[in-house]
C-alpha cells in the first residue's frame, strides 16, 4: 500500500497517485542526493507519463528545535524545486512502443532533457533524470495489515508475502549535485503531483509511507470527523503550511489511531499527552522525508532514525531518508506499537522479489507480465 490508492481521486484517476517517495545520497556517487517518485499502481511496461502534470519534488533545509514534544525540526523559508514535465507521447510500435520527451527543471530555471525508458538517463546541470516502467519496489503485506485495522489484533504472519507481487509503477528518479542545494546540510523532501496549466492544483503530495493510509484512513477509532474523508483533504495541502481550517482535523483523527495502534500489545508506550495528544501526532504531520547530505548511502535502517534521535535528545547516525530496501514497514509498526521497547514487529516480508540497485536508475526493470489489479480497485 505504501501511499498507493490514498482516496478516492487516486483511486478514480490513478495517473497522478504516487505509490512511494524516496531520497537517500547516492551509493555510486559521493556528493549527490537521488530522489525517487513513484505513481500509478499497476502500471504496464507501455505506461507513459501523463502530459497534464507537473512531476515536482520539494525540498528545503532544516534546523533541530531540540528534544521535547513536536516535530523535531524547523523547515526553512528557502526552497528548492525540481519539476518534471513531460510531451504527449506517440506510439512507434501499434499499442505497446512509444516514444515521450521529458524535461527536468532545477531550482535556477536550466532545464534537463530526456527520454522516457531510457536506463542511462540524461545528464545536464548537476542534474541526472530517469522516466518509465519500474517494478514496484514496495514491501508490505498489505491484507494483514487492514486485517489488523479491522480486527484489533495483529494479523501478521511469518513468513508472508507481498500483496500482488510483481507489480509495475512509473518511475521518476532525479539525481542531482548537492551542490545545488545552497549550502544546505539536513534537508526535508516531499513530492507532488501538481495539474499542469494557466491553474495549479495539488493532486496529490507525499512524504512518509503509510502516513494516509494506516494513520489517517482508519475512522472508527475516534469520535470526531468520522465520516470525514480525510485523506483527499490531506492530499491537497502543502506540507509545509498546513491550513488552519483542517489542522485540528487531521490531529484529531492521528491522536485516535496513533492510540489504535499502541494499543495493539496490550500497553501504552506513547502516554497522551494533554487534551489526549498523542506525542507522535506533530511529528507524523511534519510529514516529510528528512535527509542528512553529510552523511554517506546506508542501506538498512536509516528511515526515521535522524526523527527518533532528536525526539530522545541523541545525535543521529545516518542520512536517513528512506532508501529503496529498506524494510520501512517493520520499522514503522515497531515504533507506533511498542515504541521500539519491544521485539520488532514484523509483517513477515523482509525484500523485494527484484531489489533496488546501486547503480543509476536504482529501480529494477520493470515486470513485463505483471498482475492485474483486483477489480474492486
Amino acid at each position: 500500500m505504501s501511499d498507493h490508492i490514498s482516496g478516492p481521486r487516486a483511486l478514480s484517476d490513478p495517473i497522478a497517485d504516487i505509490t512511494d517517495v524516496y531520497a537517500f545520497p547516492s551509493p555510486e556517487r559521493p556528493d549527490r542526493l537521488v530522489l525517487v517518485m513513484n505513481t500509478l499502481p499497476f502500471a504496464k511496461p507501455s505506461s507513459a507519463l501523463s502530459e497534464g502534470l507537473i512531476y515536482r519534488f520539494r525540498l528545503r533545509p532544516l534546523t533541530p528545535r531540540g528534544p521535547g514534544n513536536g516535530a523535531p525540526f524547523t523547515p526553512g523559508e528557502d526552497e528548492f524545486v525540481f519539476d518534471c514535465v513531460f510531451a504527449v507521447h506517440v506510439h512507434t510500435d501499434g499499442l505497446w512502443g512509444f516514444e515521450q520527451e521529458g524535461t527536468c527543471i532545477t531550482p535556477s530555471g536550466e532545464t534537463v532533457e530526456f527520454r522516457v525508458n531510457d536506463p542511462a538517463g540524461d545528464e545536464e546541470h548537476g542534474v541526472r533524470v530517469f522516466a518509465g516502467a519500474r517494478w514496484d519496489p514496495f514491501i508490505m503485506d498489505a491484507p494483514a495489515a487492514l486485517k489488523t485495522v479491522a480486527t484489533g489484533k495483529l494479523a501478521f504472519t511469518d513468513p508472508s508475502s507481498i500483496y500482488l507481487d510483481g507489480k509495475n509503477v512509473l518511475g521518476l528518479v532525479v539525481e542531482l549535485d548537492t551542490a545545488l542545494l545552497g549550502g544546505a546540510t539536513m534537508v526535508a523532501v516531499v513530492a507532488e503531483t501538481v495539474t499542469r496549466g494557466v491553474f495549479h492544483v495539488r493532486i496529490e503530495r507525499v512524504g512518509r509511507p503509510e502516513v494516509k493510509n494506516m494513520m489517517l484512513g482508519p475512522k472508527q477509532f475516534g469520535s470526531v470527523n468520522r465520516d470525514l474523508a480525510i485523506r483527499e483533504l490531506y492530499n491537497s495541502e502543502d506540507v509545509f503550511n498546513l491550513q488552519d481550517e483542517y489542522v485540528g482535523a487531521y490531529g484529531a483523527r492521528l491522536d485516535a489511531n496513533l492510540s489504535f495502534w499502541d494499543g495493539l500489545d496490550g500497553k501504552a508506550d506513547w502516554p497522551l499527552g494533554e487534551g489526549g495528544r498523542h506525542p507522535l501526532t506533530e511529528v507524523v504531520l511534519a510529514d516529510y522525508l528528512v535527509v542528512d547530505l553529510t552523511k554517506p548511502y546506508v542501506e538498512q535502517g536509516s528511515y526515521l532514525e535522524i526523527e527518533l534521535a532528536a525526539l530522545r535528545g541523541e545525535a543521529h547516525e545516518t542520512c536517513g531518508g528512506r532508501t529503496l530496501n529498506d524494510d520501512v514497514v517493520d520499522t514503522m509498526f515497531t515504533q507506533l506499537i511498542n515504541a521500539g521497547n519491544g521485539p520488532v514487529i514484523r509483517d513477515g516480508v523482509d525484500r523485494s522479489t527484484r531489489p533496488g540497485t546501486r547503480a543509476f536508475p536504482y529501480l529494477a526493470e520493470p515486470n513485463p507480465d505483471p498482475p492485474q489489479p483486483p477489480e474492486h480497485l
